[in-house]
Parts: C-alpha cells; sequence; structure tokens
C-alpha cells in the first residue's frame, strides 16, 4: 500500500488522514471531506456531485469536533442508505481541525464485494458505466453555448472530464430530459470516462447490468446493480435454436445445408436474449432503460451467431475464428432494447474454446495462482485448461452429448423427473435412486448416468474394459438379456429404464475423449500431478467428484482436490460486468493461452484407447483408492458374454450344465 505523507504545511490549512487507506495530507480549513479525498486520491464514492442527494460519500470521524456541525442536508436526508450514528456525508462535513476519517467499504467506489449465489470474492468493483449528477444553469440571451456543450463543460469542471462523446440517444434526449426538469438537474451515464452513453430527467440512484452465458441448451442471466455489485434477479431461458439442432454440430450442418440458415438461428438467439432481459428487469421492479451496460458469454459458435456471423467455418478444419478479440457495440446492434446499453463480448480462445471457456479462466484465475490447476467446461465438447500463473494450455475434446443426457437409451435433460443420484446394494444389486422435484421417474440426467455406471463398476456388474457381466444374473434378476448383449433393470416401473450396454460404450467414448484431452495438456505442460480440479458447467455442478474419478473421467488424484463450481462462466461474465480491470485481465490472459488441437495430435488416440477402461486401462488410481475400495482388474468371460434365455432371466453359460 502507498501511503501519502503530508509535508509543506501552509497557514489555513489542516492534516487530514483517511482509513483504512493511510492517505493523509494538507487541505483549507473549511474544505469538505469529500474535496479533501478526491485531492488526496482516497477512494469516495458520489454520484450527486456533492450535492447530498445520493448518500454514497459516507464517512466516519474518529472525532466529529474536528469537523463542522451536522447540516440541514444531512439532517433531511432519507435516501435508500441511512446515515448511522456518528457518520457523516462527506459532502457536507467541513474540515476544521487535524483529523482522521475512516471510509467504510460500501463508500469506496472500488469496493470488494462477496456473494453467496455467485463466487464473486475478492471482487473490486469498478464498473465501465458510472452515473453523475448534474446542474445546468438555465441558458441567457447572449449565451450561444449549445446545452451540450453546457452540460459537457459543467463535466470538465466536476469531474475533469475532457472532450466526451455522445451517443446519438443522448443527444436525441438531451433538451426532452432538460425540459421535464426545468433544464436544470439531470443524471448522466458514462462509459469508461470517454462517452456519455445515457441520460434521464432528475436525479437517478442506481444504474444496471446484465451478465449473460449463451448456451447451447440454455441461457442463463443476472441482473445486478452496477454500483454494489448486488444481484438483483437471476433467470433462464431455453435456447430456442435447439429446434434446428440439438448440439452445436448439427446446427452448423442447418446452416451448411439450408443458405440463409445463419439469420434465422441469429434472430431466434437475440430475442431469447431481448426477453431474458425482460425477465430479469421484471423480476427486479427495474425500468428497462435502466440497464446500461451488458456482458455475453459463450461458445465460439453461439458467440457468432449472436453476432450475426456465419458459423460454418466453424464446423471444417482449420476451424477458424472471425475474431478471437473482445467485441464492444450497442447492445441495439444485436437487437437487444434498452434504450441506452452497451454491450461486451469476452475473447474467444480458439476454434473450439469460445469466450464462455475465458469467462470460467476469469472466474476461477489458475493464472493468478501456483498451484496447478484444470478447468474442465463439460459440455458437447469438453473444453479443458490447464495452468497456473507461470502459463495455460488449453483444448477441446469431443465427448459428445452422452454426459447431458443424449444418446443414452433412458437419458433427458436435468429436469424435473429425472434420476439424478444411484446407490447399488453391493450384495443385492438393489438400486436407491434420488429424483429431481416432486415428480414421477421420466428418465435419467448426465449426473445419474455417471453415477449409476460408476456404482455398477464398484459392484462388480460392470468389468474393467467396460461389458455388462453377463454372471451377475446369479445375484440379480436386474441383469437381463439384451440382444446379444446384457443390460441392467434400473427402474422396473413405468417407464422401465434400463442400463443398456451401448449406454455404457457412449459414456466410455465420452469420457475417454475427456481423459486423453486432459493428459495431452499434462504432457505438454510437463505435469504428472494435479493440484487442484475445478468442473464447470451444469453437467459439472452436479457430478459427484468421486464418480468422475471412479469412472475415470480425469487422472487419478485426490477426491478433495476435485469441486464442482457451477455457473464458472456466469460468474465470470460477472466479473467482467462489474470490473474494467477484469476485461482487460482476461483480454490479456486469453492471448497468452497456448492452443492444443486434439485432432491433430498424434499422442490423442493412443490416450484415447487406454482411458476407455474403468477407471483406466492401465493407470492404476491410488489417490481414490484412498477413499473408495476399487475392484480388481476384470475382463469377460467368453461363455458369460453369450446371454442366452430362460424363463426371460438370463443366467450365465455355467449355471445351465
Amino acid at each position: 500500500m502507498t501511503v501519502a505523507v503530508a509535508t509543506n504545511q501552509v497557514e489555513g490549512e489542516v492534516e487530514v488522514v483517511f482509513a483504512p487507506s493511510g492517505l493523509r495530507g494538507f487541505v483549507p480549513v473549511g474544505s469538505t471531506v469529500l474535496d479533501a479525498a478526491r485531492k488526496l486520491g482516497v477512494d469516495l464514492d458520489s454520484v450527486c456531485g456533492g450535492r447530498g442527494i445520493c448518500g454514497r460519500c459516507q464517512v466516519a470521524p474518529n472525532d466529529n469536533r474536528d469537523l463542522s456541525e451536522r447540516t440541514s442536508t444531512e439532517a433531511n436526508y432519507n435516501g435508500r442508505r441511512a446515515i448511522p450514528d456518528g457518520s457523516r456525508l462527506g459532502c457536507s462535513a467541513r474540515v476544521l481541525n487535524a483529523t482522521t476519517v475512516s471510509v467504510p467499504a460500501e463508500s469506496q467506489v472500488h469496493r470488494p464485494v462477496v456473494r453467496k449465489s455467485v463466487d464473486l470474492t475478492d471482487l473490486v468493483i469498478d464498473p465501465v458505466v458510472r452515473l453523475h449528477y448534474v446542474e445546468l444553469i438555465p441558458p441567457e440571451l447572449g449565451d450561444d453555448r449549445s446545452d451540450l456543450r453546457r452540460l459537457t463543460d459543467v463535466l470538465r469542471v466536476e469531474l475533469s472530464l475532457d472532450e466526451l462523446a455522445v451517443s446519438l440517444a443522448v443527444l436525441q434526449r438531451l433538451q426532452i430530459c432538460l425540459a421535464a426538469n426545468e433544464r436544470r438537474g439531470i443524471t448522466v451515464a458514462i462509459h469508461q470516462n470517454v462517452r456519455i452513453i445515457g441520460i434521464w430527467p432528475g436525479f437517478i440512484e442506481a444504474a444496471y447490468g446484465a451478465a449473460i452465458d449463451v448456451g447451447s441448451t440454455t441461457i442463463a442471466g443476472h441482473l445486478c446493480d452496477l454500483a454494489t455489485g448486488e444481484v438483483l434477479a437471476s433467470a433462464g431461458v431455453m435456447n430456442p435454436q435447439i429446434r434446428y439442432g440439438e448440439d452445436l454440430m448439427s446446427r452448423v450442418s442447418y446452416v451448411m445445408m439450408n443458405p440463409g440458415g445463419e439469420v434465422e438461428l441469429t434472430r431466434v438467439v437475440r430475442g431469447a436474449l431481448d426477453d431474458l432481459i425482460g425477465e430479469l428487469v421484471a423480476s427486479a421492479s427495474v425500468m428497462r432503460d435502466l440497464v446500461v451496460d451488458l456482458v455475453i458469454v459463450g461458445n465460439p459458435i453461439m458467440h457468432h451467431l449472436v453476432l450475426g456471423i456465419d458459423p460454418t467455418p466453424l464446423g471444417q478444419a482449420p476451424f477458424t475464428l472471425t475474431t478471437d478479440l473482445s467485441v464492444d457495440i450497442e447492445a441495439k446492434d444485436i437487437d437487444v432494447y434498452c434504450d441506452f446499453a452497451q454491450l461486451h463480448l469476452l475473447p474467444c480462445i480458439a476454434g473450439h474454446v469460445g469466450a464462455d471457456t475465458a469467462a470460467v479462466v476469469l472466474a476461477e484465475g489458475p493464472h493468478r495462482s501456483d498451484v496447478m490447476t484444470l478447468l474442465i467446461d463439460v459440455g458437447t465438447n469438453a473444453e479443458i485448461v490447464l495452468g497456473n500463473r507461470h502459463g495455460l494450455v488449453a483444448a477441446s475434446s469431443p465427448t459428445g452429448p452422452a454426459f447431458e443426457g443424449a444418446q443414452i437409451s433412458c437419458g433427458q435433460r436435468a429436469t424435473a423427473g429425472a434420476i439424478e443420484r444411484v446407490r447399488i446394494d453391493r450384495e443385492t444389486l438393489e438400486p436407491e435412486l434420488n429424483v429431481i422435484g416432486d415428480a414421477p421417474i421420466t428418465g435419467v440426467c448426465g449426473s445419474g448416468i455417471i453415477e449409476a455406471i460408476g456404482e455398477l463398476f464398484l459392484s462388480g456388474v460392470i468389468l474393467t474394459d467396460g461389458t455388462i457381466d453377463g454372471r451377475a444374473a446369479q445375484r440379480s434378476a436386474r441383469v437381463i438379456a439384451e440382444g446379444r448383449t446384457f443390460a441392467f433393470v434400473l427402474h422396473e416401473e413405468n417407464p422401465r429404464l434400463l442400463i443398456t450396454q451401448n449406454d455404457v460404450r457412449s459414456i466410455q467414448l465420452a469420457k475417454a475423449a475427456l481423459h486423453a484431452g486432459v493428459k495431452l495438456l499434462m504432457e505438454r505442460s510437463g505435469v504428472e500431478e494435479l493440484g487442484a480440479v475445478r468442473l464447470a458447467g451444469a453437467f459439472g455442478s452436479h457430478i459427484d467428484p468421486v464418480y468422475a474419478l471412479v469412472l475415470g473421467l480425469i487422472p487419478d488424484c485426490d477426491p478433495h482436490r476435485v469441486r464442482s463450481v457451477g455457473n464458472a462462466a456466469g460468474s465470470g461474465a460477472l466479473r467482467a460486468l462489474l470490473s474494467a480491470s477484469a476485461r482487460g485481465e482476461i483480454a490479456d490472459v486469453a492471448r497468452t493461452i497456448v492452443k492444443i488441437e486434439t485432432a491433430i495430435e498424434p499422442a490423442f488416440q493412443a490416450h484415447f484407447v487406454a482411458a476407455m477402461g474403468f477407471p483406466h486401462s492401465r493407470d492404476t488410481y491410488p489417490e481414490l483408492a484412498r477413499v473408495i475400495e476399487l475392484p480388481a482388474p476384470s475382463m469377460p468371460n467368453a461363455a458369460a458374454d453369450r446371454p442366452r434365455r430362460r424363463n426371460r432371466t438370463m443366467v450365465p453359460q455355467e449355471e445351465t450344465q
């Protein structure tokens, strides 16, 4: 911390010390505490320009006797933030004697914020859009300055802001707003201290922003107060592009087979974004024109479609992005209608590693740590980032949609009625099921599939190579014949849900692709041990870390180092919304991440084949074995692998002899 040292006192000045910054200096007797803070570079908030309206400049003097008496402005103040006993408004209290003044966190512009529902730990709020209340002297005959010139002249004097640009929307409303408030007090929104982007008559206390993660299945957003960081509303809508294809590549195929199809995909996703903003502001009872900043993240295909860019180059080698830089435009450019809202899209990292992964990196901060951290955002493609402050590498592995319940005979999305947790008795093989919501069972979601197969492996029903062992029919009638292979009856009643051999193979292919991608990054980085593993995304937020290791989704490590981090992409988007420095941080970091293309790496196939086994065909899992008993490596019995039907219940070959 840099501390200013008071020197060169002159007559008529007194020393003021500000805590907790330690900044100090001499100011003229009678200066307001706010003026003293500005002179000494102290972080003290004020929207109203020192008019005693906003209440954000509250301070706690060590001794009120060193300050002037409470003013009528303070006595009559009834704003949103009450003034505690002993505290003062910095814009009203004047310094009479040498004093020490504490600036509470709530009164700091760059205040730290901690949230429970969305992880913003240690974030320092520094939004790119700020509100300023100004009062203009009514024009007089002979004063040839325009209203805009008079406005910028006041901002130059009060805030030292020179040569401000102005948006067309502000120009169109300037005289209307002045007339609505007797041509005097107005509130303006200034973007990055260089451009006036919003204007309202009278005093406006708060402006709002939204952070949105555009996923291939769900579009999720948070609305928050830009000054305090408080999340006021959260909502999600289904991505309407689903009707054109369940996964990203099918949507790219739709565009390839339907010239101009990208226009329709762009239209529907933009409509969903506009609807989501409407839902958020309605939930928070906020006026829509007070939403002044938006941050959007998404995978490369969603990123391009939101911007109206043809995504087909991303569907074929060499998977070239139109841009991998941050994008700053106005919200209306993508048909999201908030009068003054600006829009920022985080940078993409590579053709299959998008702005959503950049947001995960920003949220989890491996580049700020010495710990070798693995980030995995599991979806149709698994985006993987590995590294620490010494460097990051990234890749995308083609896991397919199996982890999301697709291509699974009994699979479904994680909605009401889906089995999400499974435990199987090791002796009787009877399952215990946990279902999402108060609803009848309809299927099994991704986390349920992982646990069901993991439990069957731990129970000896599934062998190391992924074969469902017909010999388990001796232990339970739930092991049945299914064509030329075996299946396990997970749920007897309507609907009858089976874990089939094809289901197991689908999970094997998905987890082997993920494991192989991780192994490639570890080899490239010279890493033999993972210090931390973070599972992000809808699937990652629900999977049990132990079962992720049991199936071998990731190399062996201490399960206590594996943690689900939920929608880390959404958390990263919020950080970028609330902090200009966070935007600059991820823009710089994204350019340094080394991208590994799994499709052209010779070692990928070998790693993929070896990772097909549970947990792995070759590697042992000693760390996992410390917390759970793993079955001995096992291979299928040729005779038992040929099912024979007797009274509709399969029994192994030896039982018929």
